[in-house]
């Protein structure tokens, strides 16, 4: 009869990250009848060699060292998911509310509700908030998801309302014209924002939409 520890030995059991480096996990399941074994993309680890991989503990926030932290970056099935979290999210926010001080309550609506989206989103998409779970063995995930994104549609409508005045390529990005479209005009608002003759060689263009106050100068 085979030793516990000779049991231990299968190659399953060693946790290497480098495993994972081309195919993220998608689902992770417990099995045994303790369950001491977790089931990650058809991989059985024993618990016990998780647990040491995350510092001797299943909880991502209190491991510690390279292993660890590369094991947990595999957990997440999409890079972007970091940019959801702290640059499109917190970043984002953050802007928001510094708008608000400045009295810019377009630019507090705006930022504040699209990095609450992206937090939002993000949350959809990290397992260890249960979005996913609660609806596992049933087709309503989709549709929650568009009906979540149908309301951020008609958010998005109201606020492209309010920039008709305002100039043709802020305009468009408020009316989110279509993804890497989108983060384009994103840029070059950015740097038409920024750029000045005194710091830049390249300062580009607004194009004022008609009513604008920029015209009324003139």
């Amino acid at each position: 009869m085979p030793s516990t520890s000779s049991q231990k030995s299968n190659p399953s059991s060693i946790i290497d990250p480098a495993d994972h480096a081309d195919h993220p996990v998608n689902k992770v399941h417990i099995a045994g009848d303790g369950g001491e074994f977790v089931i990650i993309n058809n991989h059985k680890y024993y618990r016990h060699d998780l647990m040491a991989a995350f510092g001797g503990t299943l909880n991502p926030g209190a491991s510690h060292g390279p292993k660890s932290t590369s094991t947990l970056l595999h957990l997440i099935p999409n890079v972007v998911v970091s940019l959801a979290c702290f640059y499109g999210g917190a970043a984002q926010f953050l802007a928001g509310l510094w708008e608000f001080i400045a009295g810019n309550t377009f630019g507090f609506t705006a930022l504040t509700s699209y990095g609450a989206f992206w937090l939002s989103y993000a949350a959809i998409l990290i397992d260890n908030f249960g979005i996913g779970a609660a609806y596992e063995g049933t087709e309503q995930m989709a549709d929650a998801v568009g009906f979540f994104l149908l309301g951020w549609v008609i958010f998005t409508f109201i606020l492209f309302l309010n920039t008709l005045k305002s100039t043709l390529s802020f305009s468009a990005l408020a009316g989110g014209v279509m993804g890497v479209i989108t983060a384009f005009i994103a840029w070059y608002n950015a740097l038409a924002g920024t750029a000045t003759s005194t710091n830049s060689y390249f300062v580009p263009y607004s194009v004022p939409l008609p009513g604008n106050v920029m015209l009324k100068k003139d």
